[in-house]
């Protein structure tokens, strides 16, 4: 689909295992370089998984996995998490005020994160800049969603990985926070990558689609292919059949 120099994060025959259970069977795809692709599935095709490999929290029995045309174990530990951001669906905040979730990622690194700095990262999800003293009890979801995303960017990511990150919002909820990723996508070319249940969402949101199915990717290309499949497995996905 890509060459080596579009490629943001590349699987090669990767598998995974948890003890006897299988998770990821030699899998072999890429992600384009400042696209949005979106990962659909049904529950337990191993799509949070694959994420939790493109950040180095765990390591693949087998295969190898590129992160911008590197061996994902010549990084730092540090290093490709910086590289590669999680926002996840449940938004996990830290008691207290907004700045203080902002600031965590640096002051974890032993750095300070300034308030004008966190003023303009609020700014750019679309939250006003009063917002930074704020206790996070008080955010509503779709609120506490932006924040868990702005976060994330404190780092910087060249990749951006969401899980399943707007399947808790109401609709309106919802469209805010697509229409910020688009943004971020736009504005900063960060590579995002979505898993969603919702395929709508998924066919609207992204640029190419993976869809993954009892571990393995069993079909990828332009989202556009959720509208007509080729595999017969993703085809009775598509239509909603339970397989």
């Amino acid at each position: 689909m890509n060459t080596l120099n579009d490629t943001a994060v590349q699987f090669k025959q990767v598998s995974y295992s948890d003890g006897e259970l299988q998770i990821i069977k030699n899998v072999t795809g890429t992600f384009p370089k400042g696209k949005i692709t979106t990962l659909v599935g049904p529950s337990g095709a191993g799509k949070t998984t694959l994420f939790r490999l493109c950040n180095g929290l765990i390591s693949p029995d087998s295969g190898e996995i590129l992160i911008n045309g590197k061996n994902i174990n010549s990084y730092e530990p540090t290093e490709l998490r910086r590289m590669a951001g999680l926002a996840l669906q449940s938004a996990t905040m830290l008691s207290g005020s907004v700045y203080k979730n902002l600031s965590m990622p640096l002051t974890l690194q032993g750095e300070e994160f300034s308030e004008a700095a966190a003023k303009d990262l609020l700014k750019d999800v679309g939250l006003d800049t009063d917002f930074l003293h704020r206790n996070v009890k008080d955010l509503s979801g779709g609120q506490r969603q932006k924040v868990s995303i702005a976060r994330t960017l404190v780092n910087k990511p060249k990749i951006l990985l969401l899980d399943e990150i707007t399947s808790s919002l109401d609709r309106v909820s919802q469209e805010e926070i697509e229409t910020l990723i688009k943004k971020i996508n736009n504005n900063y070319q960060v590579t995002i990558i979505w898993i969603t249940h919702n395929l709508q969402q998924a066919l609207s949101i992204g640029e190419y689609t993976w869809v993954m199915m009892n571990g393995e990717l069993v079909e990828s290309g332009e989202s556009s292919l959720l509208s007509h499949p080729q595999n017969d497995k993703v085809k009775h996905f598509v239509k909603g059949d339970t397989e």
